[in-house]
C-alpha cells in the first residue's frame, strides 16, 4: 500500500497553508527588504554616515545594522550621529512598511486556511483509509459497517468526499452512527467528479474507494461514470491496482461503465440486488435476514483461506474438518464455485470459501468419527404450480424484479402491477404474464378492488418518484395498514414483502406483521462495504444474486431430517449432501423466527413443523 512520504506530507500541508500568490508576495517583500538595506546602507557608507560622525566604517556593518533595524525599529533609539541617523530612520520606516505588509499577509493566509478547514476545502494527509466518492442515505450505514470491519484496527480512517456542507456531513454522521470507536471519520466537501476536488481525499494512498450516486443528481450514474473515469485515468492514482467497488442505480448504465472501469472497478447494481433479494424473500419468506446476516460486518462473514492440511481431501470432508466455520465453495484457478460437487478433491493452491465468526478462528479440527444417519429422511419435495403476484409500485427495480420473478415461477404464473399512470417498459418474460391496474396502492378503494387473498405474494415496491425517502417510506406504511385491516377483516393468510428505504422505520413497519422487510438502501450499503473490504467477494455475490446456478435457499426442514429428531449440523451437513446441496444454517419457526447462520454443528437442534434449513443449492 502506497503511503506519504515526508517530503509529500510537508509539501501538501504548506500548499495548503498558504496560496502560491501569498508565498509570490512574501518573496517580493524579502527581494524589496534586501533592496532597501544595501541600498540604503551603500548611500550611508559613501557619504561617510557613520555612526557617532566617525570618519570610516564597514559596510557589511552597516547592511547588518540595517537589517536589524528593519526587524526591530527600537535598535536605532542608541544611534549617534545626525548623518547616520537619517539613513537609519529610512530603513526604519521601510522597515516598518515591510514588516506590516508582511503580518498582513499571513493573517490573511492563516484566515484563508480556518476558512477552508471550516469548509473543508483542504487536502486529507491520510493513507491506508476508505475513500467514500459522493453523499447519500447509504453513507451512514456504510461507516457503521466499517467501524465495525475495523474493530480489530489500532487507527483506521473513513474519509467521506461530497459536494455537500462538511459541517452537515459531521453532523449526520454523528448522530446516525453513533460510537465511532477506534475508527476517525474525516468529511471534506468537493465534488468527486473534479480531479482538482478529488485529490482533497488524496485516493493515491487509499486503501479502498466506494463510490456512490448521488441523491440529488439528475443522472447519478453518469456522476458516478465520470468520478470512475477520473480515478482510473488519473497517473498519481494508479487505477489498475486500486480497490474501487462503485453503485449503479440504472441497469442501462452497466455496458458504459464497464467500458470505464473494466476489470479496475467493482460495480454494483442496486436495482438488481434488492430485485432478487425481493424476489427471493417473497417464494421464501424471511430471505432477507438472512441476506442481512451474510451481508453485515456483524456476527459471520464470508472469508477465502488456504488450508494446506485439507489438501487431497474431498469437499465434503472439507465440510466436516470445522466445527465452528461453514464451507461453502472453491477458489480453483482464480474461478470461485459455490457448492461445488461433493467428491471433488481440493487442490493444494485452491482456496476454500468459508463462513467465520473471524478470520482468525478459520482452524479445521477432527472430523466426526460417524455421523447419525438415522433421521435422514428420502426425498419429499412436491413440485411448485403456477403462481399468482401482486406487486405494488414501481421503480427501477420492477425489470429486474419480473425477470428473477420468470426465471423461478412455473409456467402459467400471472403478475399483477398496481401503479399510477400507464405501463411501465417491461422485459421480455417467457413464463409470466404481467396485467396493469392504474391506481395508487396506498388508497384502500384500490385494495379493495384488488381481492388480495387471491394471490400467492404481494411485493410492495419503494417508490421514490414521490418524494424523499421518508415520504415514500410514509406511504409504504399506509398501504401496509391497508393491506393488514384487509387480511384481519377476511381473515386472510397473505404473504407479503416490502421495501424500505430507511431503516429507522423498519420497526414501524413490523406493525403490520410482514413477512419480509427489504431496507434496500441499507442492503446495498452492506454489500458495497463488504466489497471494499474484500474484492473476490463481488464474484461470489455475483453467484449468490444470478437466477442461474447456486443460490441460497430456504427449505423445509422436514425435506431433510425427520420432524421433532433431535440431531447435529454434522447430520444436517450429510442430508444436504445427498440432495447435492450445502446446508449454511437454519430459520426456526415462531413469533422471532430466529436465524442461525454458521451454527455450532456439535449442537444439537430438534427441528419442528414450520422449521427451515439454509441451504447453497441449484434449483
Amino acid at each position: 500500500m502506497d503511503r506519504p512520504t515526508l517530503s509529500e506530507r510537508l509539501r501538501y500541508a504548506f500548499d495548503g497553508w498558504m496560496s502560491r500568490g501569498a508565498i509570490a508576495l512574501i518573496g517580493l517583500l524579502g527581494l524589496a527588504t534586501v533592496a532597501l538595506v544595501v541600498v540604503v546602507g551603500t548611500l550611508a557608507w559613501i557619504f561617510h554616515a557613520f555612526p557617532g560622525d566617525a570618519t570610516d566604517g564597514d559596510i557589511f556593518d552597516l547592511w547588518w545594522g540595517g537589517l536589524m533595524r528593519t526587524l526591530d525599529p527600537g535598535t536605532m533609539g542608541s544611534d549617534s550621529g545626525w548623518g547616520f541617523r537619517l539613513f537609519m530612520l529610512v530603513i526604519t520606516i521601510g522597515g516598518l512598511i515591510i514588516v506590516a505588509s508582511l503580518i498582513g499577509i499571513i493573517s490573511g493566509a492563516f484566515d484563508d486556511r480556518i476558512a477552508q478547514l471550516r469548509k473543508g476545502h483542504s487536502r486529507v494527509l491520510e493513507h491506508d483509509h476508505t475513500l467514500i466518492l459522493g453523499w447519500s442515505n447509504k453513507v451512514p450505514a456504510i461507516v457503521r459497517e466499517l467501524v465495525i470491519a475495523n474493530a480489530s484496527r489500532r487507527s483506521a480512517v473513513i474519509v467521506v468526499l461530497a459536494k455537500r456542507d462538511k459541517v452537515a456531513m459531521e453532523d449526520e454522521l454523528r448522530v446516525r452512527c453513533g460510537d465511532l470507536g477506534s475508527t476517525t471519520v474525516i468529511c471534506r466537501s468537493g465534488d468527486p467528479k473534479v480531479r482538482g476536488d478529488l485529490a482533497l481525499g488524496s485516493p493515491q494512498w487509499a486503501r479502498s474507494i466506494i463510490l456512490l450516486a448521488s441523491e440529488d443528481a439528475p443522472d447519478p450514474d453518469a456522476d458516478v461514470i465520470k468520478t470512475a473515469l477520473a480515478l482510473t485515468t488519473d497517473p498519481s492514482v494508479d487505477g489498475a491496482g486500486k480497490h474501487i467497488v462503485a453503485e449503479l442505480c440504472d441497469p442501462a448504465s452497466a455496458v458504459a461503465a464497464h467500458l470505464v472501469g473494466r476489470d479496475k472497478v467493482h460495480w454494483v447494481l442496486g436495482p438488481e440486488v434488492i430485485g432478487r433479494i425481493a424476489v427471493q424473500s417473497c417464494r421464501q419468506s424471511g430471505m432477507s435476514v438472512v441476506w442481512q446476516e451474510l451481508l453485515d460486518f456483524e456476527g459471520d462473514e464470508i472469508y477465502f483461506t488456504v488450508q494446506p492440511s485439507l489438501a487431497g481431501r474431498t469437499y465434503f470432508e472439507a465440510q466436516l474438518a470445522f466445527a465452528t466455520c461453514t464451507v461453502v465453495g472453491l477458489v480453483m484457478g482464480g474461478v470461485p464455485v459455490l457448492n461445488p460437487p461433493s467428491g471433488i478433491v481440493v487442490g493444494e493452491d485452491d482456496q476454500l470459501i468459508v463462513i467465520a465468526p473471524d478470520d482468525s478462528e478459520i482452524e479445521p479440527g477432527d472430523a466426526p468419527s460417524a455421523i447419525d444417519q438415522a433421521p435422514i429422511v428420502s426425498d419429499a419435495r412436491q413440485q411448485a404450480g403456477p403462481e399468482r403476484v401482486l406487486v405494488l409500485g414501481t421503480n427501477a427495480v420492477l425489470p429486474v424484479l419480473l425477470g428473477e420473478l420468470d426465471a423461478y415461477v412455473a409456467p402459467g404464473s400471472e403478475a399483477v402491477l398496481v401503479a399510477p399512470g400507464g405501463p411501465p417498459e417491461l422485459p421480455t418474460l417467457n413464463h409470466l404474464s404481467v396485467s396493469f391496474v392504474d391506481g395508487y396502492p396506498a388508497r384502500r378503494a384500490v385494495l379493495d378492488r384488488l381481492d388480495v387473498g387471491g394471490f400467492d405474494h404481494i411485493i410492495l415496491l419503494a417508490d421514490p418518484a414521490g418524494g424523499d425517502a421518508e415520504q415514500v417510506d410514509s406511504r409504504t406504511l399506509v398501504t401496509l395498514l391497508h393491506l393488514r385491516d384487509l387480511a384481519e377483516r377476511n381473515d386472510l393468510q397473505l404473504s407479503i414483502v416490502s421495501e424500505m428505504l430507511n431503516d429507522s422505520n423498519r420497526e414501524l413497519a413490523e406493525v403490520a406483521r410482514v413477512d419480509d422487510l427489504i431496507v434496500s438502501d441499507k442492503l446495498v450499503a452492506l454489500m458495497l462495504a463488504q466489497i471494499s473490504e474484500n474484492s473476490g467477494l463481488d464474484a461470489v455475490f455475483r453467484i449468490l444474486f444470478s437466477a442461474e446456478g447456486n443460490e441460497v435457499y430456504l427449505r423445509p426442514a422436514n425435506w431433510y431430517v425427520t420432524e421433532g429428531a433431535e440431531v447435529d449440523f454434522y447430520t444436517v451437513l450429510e442430508a444436504a449432501r445427498r440432495h447435492e446441496e450445502t446446508a449454511i444454517g437454519y430459520r426456526l419457526a415462531g413469533p422471532d423466527g430466529r436465524v442461525a447462520i454458521n451454527p455450532d454443528k456439535r449442537d444439537r437442534v430438534r427441528f419442528g413443523a414450520g422449521d427451515r434449513l439454509i441451504v447453497i443449492a441449484e434449483e
